[in-house]
């Protein structure tokens, strides 16, 4: 994608700093004094409270959110990153310009102590499809500056990227640098966005290059610092800074393969460890005040929409589901999953989904979740090993979600996935055991940012796996995302991945490119 000077002039400032963008003083006083935010009593002796950064995310057509979090010390074992008691006051800015001579909004929010100095503000009021920069104040200092958009109310060509699975320890976050540097519209986040793994516990094959603060996850406070650790990353913060995300968690934000009100392990206090995992998600996300955690319960499935173009059904696979059958894992010959009584959507969340799918007028309609939903058997030759994490351990579950595809009429359905470390395309078939049946859409899988370090690439593995599973069109085991350009006439798909991510700076590559045409349900 050509770059336009103000977003190379951007970029470049991005990378200047070892935390992201930031305005240097000089330009901060000068941006400052050109359109002065609301008078405050400056504690010019206080530490810098943006250590953590800044995001937007949930666009919508006259606005957006805007996050931050106030912590001048963010490791600190509380989990309050070293503030105060007490509360504090956060102004805000949303500019059409990066020096903030027109500002479109601003404003002033409570960062509470009772939520780690976090900071939500619903935007409004904005014009439809364009580019803004924003901004914050806090204790006499001014946040990085970011760059987001507003959903379009026209049907122009758009970019996403799609991202998941970023275990600190595994490796560097190159892969959300490389993915900055593009440029995307948009950002979604299908899960794992942290690991409560104690450090050293869940090493990659390279080994791990980082490690963990702190013990497994257990309390508010043990997330909360976790958070904080991962957001100190550079790479991070640039990729929250260069676009708005959209984000849903998988397991690794509570817990490795929890399932409803079972933690998939023998976990003491369980709906403790669930509440607050969910908080500290919620605290820690650019998500709107509809998705606030409510004791074990939080609200992540949503409809975006991207003007008439697209529609992102964003669906929550974890806290609905029946417990994974035959005890989890790779299995062969698990007869348990195939109960057509067995649930992952939920009853509620499915119908949702569906009533959504049968209204929706977009152009494409893009699913959002975080397990494979097509059949991968694993086992090369005869015999059938399968995930039981993932669809293939609710077959039921499945063929409603499929039959639903097919039977609403809505148009192009492009299932988003992540979880699994290694990135792949499919075609969604109704019967997985007929290659010939009826193609209701296609699957992509985002590899891992980082999770199962380096990767690998094995030819003749790859080969076997699509011999066995002929809707499989591309497997990958390396590190990446994916980045999509929509238009009315076609979906493409760039699968690009880093050979290392074990050191820092490698570059990213197109590993493979796939096109889906309006109205086919095909990949090409």
């Amino acid at each position: 994608m050509e770059q336009n000077p103000s977003r190379r002039v951007f970029l470049a400032a991005a990378a200047t700093g070892a935390g992201g963008l930031v305005l240097s003083s000089s330009a901060a006083a000068s941006a400052a004094r050109q359109t002065p935010l609301p008078a405050v009593r400056p504690a010019r002796s206080a530490p810098d409270p943006f250590t953590l950064g800044i995001a937007s995310g949930d666009p919508a057509r006259d606005g957006f959110v805007l996050w931050t979090r106030l912590a001048p010390d963010p490791l600190t074992p509380d989990g309050h990153g070293g503030m105060p008691l007490g509360d504090v006051t956060v102004e805000w800015q949303v500019a059409e310009d990066e020096r903030f001579r027109r500002v479109a909004r601003s404003g002033r929010e409570t960062a509470r102590h009772a939520s780690a100095h976090t900071v939500h503000v619903e935007a409004e009021g904005l014009e439809p499809g364009r580019e803004y920069f924003y901004r914050f104040r806090a204790n006499g200092h001014l946040s990085q500056v970011g760059r987001t958009r507003t959903a379009p109310d026209t049907a122009g060509p758009f970019t996403f990227a799609a991202v998941s699975c970023a275990q600190y320890e595994h490796g560097y976050y190159t892969a959300y640098r490389r993915m900055a540097e593009q440029e995307p519209d948009l950002v979604v986040h299908l899960g794992d966005y942290i690991y409560e793994y104690s450090g050293g516990v869940y090493t990659a094959a390279q080994g791990n290059v980082r490690q963990h603060a702190g013990g497994k996850l257990q309390t508010l406070a043990d997330y909360r610092v976790r958070h904080a650790q991962y957001k100190t990353d550079p790479d991070l913060q640039l990729a929250h800074q260069n676009s708005p995300w959209l984000v849903v968690f998988d397991d690794h934000e509570v817990e490795n393969n929890w399932a409803g009100g079972n933690p998939g392990t023998l976990v003491p206090a369980f709906d403790a460890r669930k509440a607050a995992g969910f908080q500290a998600y919620y605290e820690n996300m650019p998500l709107r005040r509809s998705s606030v955690a409510r004791g074990t319960r939080i609200k992540l499935n949503r409809r975006v929409s991207w003007g008439p173009l697209a529609t992102f059904h964003m669906l929550d696979t974890r806290q609905f589901r029946d417990d994974q059958p035959c005890g989890d894992g790779m299995r062969t010959g698990c007869d348990e999953r195939l109960g057509q009584e067995r649930v992952l959507l939920g009853e509620a969340q499915r119908a949702w989904l569906e009533q959504g799918l049968r209204d929706s007028a977009a152009g494409w309609n893009l699913i959002a979740q975080q397990i494979i939903v097509g059949q991968r058997d694993y086992h090369l030759g005869p015999g059938r090993e399968l995930s039981l994490d993932a669809w293939d351990g609710y077959p039921a579950e499945r063929d409603r979600l499929l039959a639903a595809l097919s039977a609403s009429g809505a148009a192009n359905p492009v299932v988003l996935t992540g979880d699994a470390h290694v990135g792949s395309a499919s075609d969604l078939l109704l019967d997985f055991d007929d290659p010939t049946s009826a193609r209701v859409g296609v699957e992509l899988v985002a590899t891992s940012i980082s999770s199962d370090g380096d990767g690998y690439h094995d030819p003749a593995r790859d080969a076997a796996l699509l011999t066995e599973n002929p809707h499989l069109k591309f497997v990958n085991e390396r590190r990446g995302y994916i980045m999509c350009g929509v238009t009315s006439s076609e979906l493409t798909a760039d699968f690009r991945t880093l050979d290392r991510i074990s050191r820092r700076g490698a570059p990213a590559r197109t590993a493979a490119s796939f096109t889906v045409p309006a109205g086919e349900r095909v990949l090409t």
